[in-house]
Order: structure tokens, then C-alpha cells, then sequence
């Protein structure tokens, strides 16, 4: 049963709010996407480490556990480097747009690693995202390289996520985010310096960050992930999933509308894009109602063969 507040509630839109508001800080970064991923999982990192370490909050994880981790670690940095490389080579608007398909990527994917079978609704969802990629395609062909590397985030943000829904019947929450940021920042301090030697062919290997660069860094590291997080890993002790899950899906609304603020005319895009974009929302929104309605009617038929 849910004892939420309005001031509950309040907090959520905020959190959902600096999450929209994560591909704006990292456009502002002067510094390479994989760099800013580096700095951000290493910061997050180490300012776990201090909370966990005064909090008297255990390290200890079975080796099975940390293996398991530091793979899915990985696979968050590959989701934060093209989440951000997404905006770059676009616009942050596209990205978001791309990003808002992480919900049906996460309907097919939870059943392949459950061993489920796909509902048919979820077909039907899919279908609908499918058409609002192919209205924003149409109408915004230049950005095709953006949305399609936002969409491919989307489908590695779907993969951690489902990953992360089965460590935390089993492992303490902030653990977790520890290893998985720990494992994202070595990862991609063995990364960087291939990638840009062999095929970017930068000069640099590492870039260090301006003054403004460790300001916006610590942001979005400190707020944007670490409190973020846990915050939101609290509320969900009165607020229930499936409620916390529905106002998550408006993190594009919220960041389309902070980039048309902050960037103005940079970030106007045709009507086919709204139009797509609002199509792939509103597919995204329905299918935790459908979920829920279907379960109300299994239920309901269960209690009455009984």
C-alpha cells in the first residue's frame, strides 16, 4: 500500500526532472563524450565509496556478484557514451526522443532474460514506437545518425536496467551502483586510448577538464547520479514501482522542454518530430497501464476458476 505524500510526489518529478536534465549537462562539456563518462562514473564512484564507508555499509559482495557487475558496469558506460554522443552529433531533442523508447526495448528484452513469453500488447506498443521513429525519421532525416545511436542507448539502458532488476532482490542498492560505476570508469580508461588511437585518431588521450568542466562534472555526477539515486531508491519505500516507473517515462518531456528553453531556436524542430515524439510517449505511457489491466484480468479469472 502506498503511503506517499504530495511532497513524495514533488521529489520524484524533481529527480525525473535532473534526469532530463543529464543530456543538457553533457552537451555543455567541453571535453570527448567518453571522457565525460570517465570523470562522471569515477566521480560517482568515489563519492559512493566515502557515503558507504561512513554509512558503515558493506563492500563485501560474493566474486560471482562482482564479475556479474562489472559486465553490467560496462554496459552503462556504453549506454552513457552514446547517450551522450547522441546529442552532440543532433541535438539534445533527438536524443531524448530516441531515449524514450527504452521502455518498449526493456518490454523485449526482460522476456528474453526471464525466459518469457512476449505478450502480445507488447507487440502492438512496439508496432506504434516503430511508427513515431518513422515520422521523426521522415521529418528529421538529417538527424538519422543521432536518433539511431539514441536508440541503440536506449536499448543498453533497457539491458542494465533489466540486469539491475535482478541484483537488487539480492544485493544492497548502493553496492551496486558502486561496482557497476567503478567498472564503468576502468572500463573506460582500457577503452579510451584504443578508441582514439584507432579510430578517432585524436591527439589527446585523455582530456582534462576545464574549471567549468569539473563544476558541470560534479553536477552530474553528485546530483544527477549519486543523489539522484538514492533518493529515488528511497521514495520507492512509500511510492510503488509502478508509479515511480510511469513518471521516469516523462524525462523526455521534461528534457525537450528545458533544451527548447535553454537553446532556443538550436533545438525547434519540424511538427513531424512533436508528432513522432509524442507518438512514441504516449505508446510508452499505455504499456505499464496495459500490463496493469492485464493482470487485473488474469487475476480476476484465476479467482473465478477457483
Amino acid at each position: 500500500m502506498e503511503t506517499g505524500t504530495v511532497q513524495d510526489y514533488l521529489k520524484l518529478h524533481f529527480i525525473v526532472f535532473l534526469w532530463g536534465f543529464t543530456a543538457i549537462l553533457g552537451n555543455e562539456i567541453s571535453i570527448d563524450s567518453t571522457d565525460v563518462v570517465l570523470y562522471r562514473t569515477g566521480l560517482a564512484a568515489l563519492v559512493l565509496s566515502v557515503v558507504m564507508y561512513f554509512q558503515s555499509r558493506t563492500f563485501k559482495f560474493p566474486r560471482k556478484a562482482i564479475i556479474q557487475l562489472f559486465f553490467t558496469g560496462l554496459v552503462v558506460a556504453a549506454h552513457w557514451v552514446t547517450f551522450f554522443e547522441a546529442a552532440r552529433i543532433s541535438t539534445v531533442s533527438v536524443c531524448l526522443a530516441g531515449m524514450a523508447t527504452t521502455t518498449f526495448w526493456t518490454s523485449l528484452v526482460e522476456p528474453l532474460f526471464k525466459r518469457q513469453k512476449i505478450q502480445a500488447f507488447q507487440v502492438i506498443l512496439g508496432l506504434v514506437v516503430i511508427f513515431g521513429l518513422y515520422l521523426i525519421f521522415k521529418f528529421e532525416f538529417n538527424h538519422a545518425a543521432g536518433l539511431t545511436v539514441a536508440v541503440i542507448s536506449a536499448l543498453l539502458a533497457a539491458v542494465f536496467s533489466v540486469l539491475n532488476s535482478q541484483f537488487t532482490h539480492k544485493y544492497p542498492p548502493y553496492g551496486i551502483t558502486f561496482y557497476e560505476m567503478l567498472a564503468a570508469a576502468i572500463g573506460l580508461l582500457v577503452f579510451i586510448p584504443f578508441y582514439k588511437t584507432y579510430v578517432t585518431h585524436s591527439d589527446s588521450i585523455y582530456m582534462w577538464p576545464t574549471s567549468r568542466d569539473w563544476l558541470l562534472l560534479l553536477l552530474l555526477s553528485g546530483v544527477c547520479t549519486v543523489f539522484a539515486f538514492s533518493a529515488s531508491v528511497e521514495l520507492m519505500k512509500r511510492i510503488s514501482a509502478f508509479a515511480v516507473n510511469l513518471t521516469i517515462n516523462l524525462e523526455p518531456v521534461y528534457g525537450i522542454i528545458l533544451a527548447l528553453l535553454i537553446y532556443g531556436e538550436e533545438e525547434q524542430m519540424s511538427n513531424g518530430f512533436y508528432y513522432g515524439t509524442l507518438v512514441i510517449i504516449a505508446a510508452v505511457l499505455s504499456y505499464p497501464i496495459a500490463r496493469r489491466i492485464k493482470k487485473r484480468r488474469l487475476a480476476r479469472m484465476a479467482n473465478q476458476s477457483q
